[in-house]
């Protein structure tokens, strides 16, 4: 299978990084018009769109995604349009919906995103509770499965702990159904991707970390007997013309770090992730460093030059990966140097591979 690119959409102020290094990246809609525009030129599959609400780790602008994802999909032809949501904040039946309704727009490109959530604040902000770790995602596996019921039955019933149906009716349905993402490190997150999920996203990490993630939940999928599950792995892109330049890069995000921003992050992450009953979250094993680019993405090594990097992606596609999510620290320039010179490389390796593979 061929491999396939994302790219975090930038909508919250402050780029996809804890520093205060000058970043040429813009949240605004006319920003990522421009940016989704440029991924569909150079042959991106997804974007990503964040959710937030309230602001963290210097995102005091934010662009709610659900919205964002139906205006963005009138401006665009090609692009899949990921769309993240908070359950506790959404009732399902009305964001199964909202994203039939973004699926008509786009003509079939829309896809959603559960984050089961680690900022306590956004919760406890608007009123809702804040859940036991594990408990979150059990209400977001009851929250994909409402969506599933809404997208394919004529009525739909569900009696769960956190949500109910009563021969509800969703006309239209999604011309396809829409994809389903999620992340999260944890046993609960595994687990749940193995039973519903289509795409279980990881937090950036080395190859055989990664390497033992899938191949963890992959055997929970295999146990399903539902079929395949795809992977994506986060990854923040640095490419320059040497090695060395984009090192330097690299330490100058790291030597102009916001301290403050980057406790508060930690904080709330690690305090989010410990209260699972293994004592272990997304963000467990995260160093402040890691915790700068706030999904881990240095630790997958996609910084070098474009040779370098795309020998990388080759290697994560050797181990399983199915979706690479970029990220980007000048997303003007950075986001079409990558389409330009490091994808046309990783499909002349692709092609080598398949190559080999027949020989």
């Amino acid at each position: 299978m061929t491999l396939q690119f994302a790219y975090w959409a930038p909508n919250v102020s402050g780029g996809l990084v804890i520093s205060d290094l000058p970043q040429q990246t813009g949240w605004t809609f006319d920003d990522n018009v421009r940016y989704a525009h440029t991924a569909e030129q150079y042959g991106f599959d997804y974007v990503l769109l964040q959710t937030r609400f309230f602001a963290s780790y210097g995102a005091d602008q934010q662009l709610e995604a659900a919205t964002l994802a139906a205006a963005l999909a009138a401006k665009t032809t090609s692009l899949n349009i990921i769309t993240a949501v908070l359950p506790g904040l959404w009732h399902p039946g009305v964001m199964a919906k909202m994203l039939a309704t973004i699926d008509h727009i786009s003509d079939g490109r829309s896809a959603i995103n559960i984050v089961s959530g680690w900022f306590k604040g956004e919760f406890t902000g608007y009123g809702e509770p804040w859940l036991d770790h594990d408990e979150r995602y059990r209400r977001s596996e009851e929250f994909i499965r409402v969506l599933k019921e809404m997208w394919t039955a004529e009525y739909a019933n569900f009696k769960g702990d956190f949500y109910s149906l009563n021969n509800a009716q969703l006309k239209p349905k999604p011309l396809a159904q829409p994809k389903i993402f999620q992340g999260g490190n944890s046993k609960a997150a595994k687990e749940m991707a193995g039973r519903v999920s289509d795409v279980y996203f990881m937090n950036g990490n080395t190859l055989e970390n990664i390497a033992a993630q899938i191949e963890q939940v992959r055997t929970l999928r295999e146990q399903t007997g539902q079929g395949t599950i795809q992977f994506g792995i986060n990854g923040f892109v640095i490419v320059r013309n040497t090695e060395e330049e984009a090192k330097q890069v690299l330490r100058d995000i790291v030597t102009n770090a916001n301290q403050e921003a980057v406790a508060g992050f930690k904080q709330s992450v690690k305090s989010a992730g410990a209260a699972s009953p293994e004592g272990e979250g997304m963000w467990a094993h995260a160093s402040d460093e890691d915790l700068l680019q706030y999904n881990e993405g240095f630790k997958t090594g996609l910084i070098g030059t474009a040779e370098q990097v795309a020998d990388r992606i080759i290697e994560l596609k050797k181990i399983g990966v199915d979706i690479v999510l970029t990220g980007f620290l000048h997303y003007e320039e950075d986001l079409e140097a990558f389409g330009k010179n490091v994808l046309p490389l990783v499909r002349e390796k692709e092609k080598q591979l398949q190559l080999e593979a027949i020989s």
